[in-house]
């Protein structure tokens, strides 16, 4: 591991007699590492956060409510004073006909106690299955967001990760390269001349 001294900002590309080839090197490689690393970072994030708002919006337009019929009295007990508690949901079985006249039935949430053919809302897709509420586009858009994020990190983490291991091969090098050399002066440097 190479001694370090107090950071100074820049120094990578500040003029020294003592900078190497592969000092040079090294600044083009943490330039460009970052560069890339800001580009791909951002360049996913968009895509997955457009990607993810797109196919929000298409269940929005796709999605839609229809009314559906509980199938058996929900479990659950009324209220001590014979109102039904309404805090506690329960799932029970609804039917409904899909848009293609095809019988449905699936869970939905439900308050305690609802009676038989009570009616519900429940969404479903194109084909009649039963999905969940479409989210808004205010949530739509948070929600992309975030994914987006998480996505843009991932993937800036690549490069990020390469560029280290190239730094840590130049620094290898480097450390190999001062070994010769001291090898070769330092012996030098114990003889007197007589």
């Amino acid at each position: 591991m190479a001694l370090r001294g107090p950071k100074v900002w820049l120094w990578r590309w500040r003029r020294n007699p003592l900078k190497r080839r592969a000092d040079r090197v090294e600044a083009w490689v943490v330039l460009g590492v970052w560069m890339l690393t800001v580009f791909v970072g951002a360049l996913a994030g968009l895509t997955v956060s457009r990607s993810v708002e797109d196919g929000l919006a298409r269940e929005r337009v796709e999605w839609r409510p229809l009314v559906a019929r509980l199938a058996e009295r929900a479990p659950g007990t009324a209220s001590e004073n014979g109102h039904v508690s309404r805090s506690e949901h329960v799932w029970a079985e609804a039917r409904w006909t899909a848009a293609d006249g095809s019988p449905q039935s699936g869970q939905v949430r439900v308050l305690a106690g609802s009676q038989a053919g009570s009616p519900i809302t429940v969404w479903t897709d194109r084909e009649g299955r039963q999905v969940t509420r479409p989210v808004t586009e205010s949530q739509a858009r948070v929600r992309a967001s975030l994914i987006g994020g998480v996505a843009g990190v991932c993937a800036a983490l690549a490069p990020l990760a390469a560029g280290r291991a190239v730094r840590r091969r130049l620094e290898r090098r480097r450390m190999d390269q001062w070994d010769t050399e001291w090898s070769r002066f330092g012996p030098m440097w114990g003889r007197t001349t007589g």
